[in-house]
């Protein structure tokens, strides 16, 4: 496959998975799609925003950059400008690498130590101390009184973005290799006009 065509076909992928991640953040705010707890009782690793700006906009910036990369755009004609486009792309997917890492930081931490939910009548993080165990427990998530459905909740997205993340940082790291490729050696697309 020529490094123009991987690149778009990265590209898009990285696009589609920071919409993703840019999505789950956001139903993280809202527990059981309802506001009323978001003020107070949401956990740490929700308001680190790391699906938002980790895996949501700092990959959103490689993946367009992978997309222009693969394009004909309009960073210069021929050779000299595709050469560009990679180099950029270079260092775009390694900034998008640090932003997918840092959702996968945040998100397996709130995989480990659990929403803050009500239980026994206090406002805690009461599955910190299990180390995750938790998550093989489906008995203990309906201690949680409040929000209602917290553990399944946080559960379902946090899983989401480590799943995203980790398909963030294998693309990111294939377009770092294949832009790479792309700044020494061109792109093997025929230019069109060009005599056969």
């Amino acid at each position: 496959m020529c490094t123009g065509k991987c690149a778009r076909f990265v590209g898009l992928s990285l696009i589609l998975l920071s919409l993703v991640c840019i999505v789950a953040n956001a139903l993280l705010l809202v527990p059981n799609g309802q506001t009323t707890w978001t003020k107070d009782h949401l956990s740490l690793q929700v308001w680190l925003m790391a699906g938002f700006i980790g895996g949501g906009l700092m990959v959103l910036c490689p993946g367009i950059s992978a997309v222009r990369a693969g394009g004909k755009g309009c960073c210069g004609a021929g050779c000299c400008g595709n050469r560009c486009r990679m180099l950029r792309s270079v260092f775009c997917s390694a900034f998008g690498m640090l932003g997918a890492i840092y959702c996968l930081s945040v998100s397996g931490a709130g995989l480990r130590i659990g929403p803050q939910c009500l239980k026994d009548g206090s406002w805690a993080y009461h599955f910190q101390q299990t180390a995750g165990s938790y998550l093989l427990n489906r008995t203990q998530w309906s201690a949680c009184v409040e929000p209602p459905g917290v553990v399944s909740w946080n559960v379902t997205l946090f899983s989401l973005l480590v799943a995203a993340s980790c398909l963030e940082i294998l693309l990111c790291g294939v377009q770092l290799v294949n832009a790479s490729i792309g700044v020494f050696c061109g792109d093997c697309r025929k230019k069109e006009g060009a005599p056969h």
